[in-house]
């Protein structure tokens, strides 16, 4: 395994265990970010189930995006997710930014969230 491979790893477990200690029955809202596209789901840990997903590579926002790699994506997908969110009843949640930066494209994702509804 790369160096940077094994410090995004360490990170990322980092993040979870933090998440593990503070949730309170609380879903958490999960990114991954690639070169090309950005994802968000809301994962019960609970019963493992995904409770909403959203991504740039859905039917709603594929089309209406020029790139899925930029911060106008980010926000689409935060948008998106927080809507499909309050439909399920899922108002309050815990961001799991894995082991991004609080930074650009996820930053921009949990703050179209938040906008859109959901309190995390």
């Amino acid at each position: 395994m790369s160096k940077a491979k094994e410090l995004f790893e360490r990170r990322k477990a980092r993040v979870r265990t933090q998440i593990r200690k503070k949730v309170v029955g609380r879903p958490r809202l999960s990114v991954f970010r690639s070169s090309l596209h950005i994802y968000a789901q809301i994962i019960d840990d609970v019963n493992g189930t995904t409770i909403a997903a959203a991504s740039t590579v859905d039917k709603d926002l594929k089309g209406k995006l020029k790139t899925g790699a930029n911060v106008d994506a980010a926000k689409a997908v935060g948008k998106l997710i927080a809507e499909r969110a309050v439909s399920k009843g899922v108002k309050e949640v815990v961001f799991d930014r894995g082991g991004y930066i609080y930074h650009g494209r996820v930053k921009a994702l949990a703050d179209a969230a938040r906008e859109g509804g959901l309190s995390f």
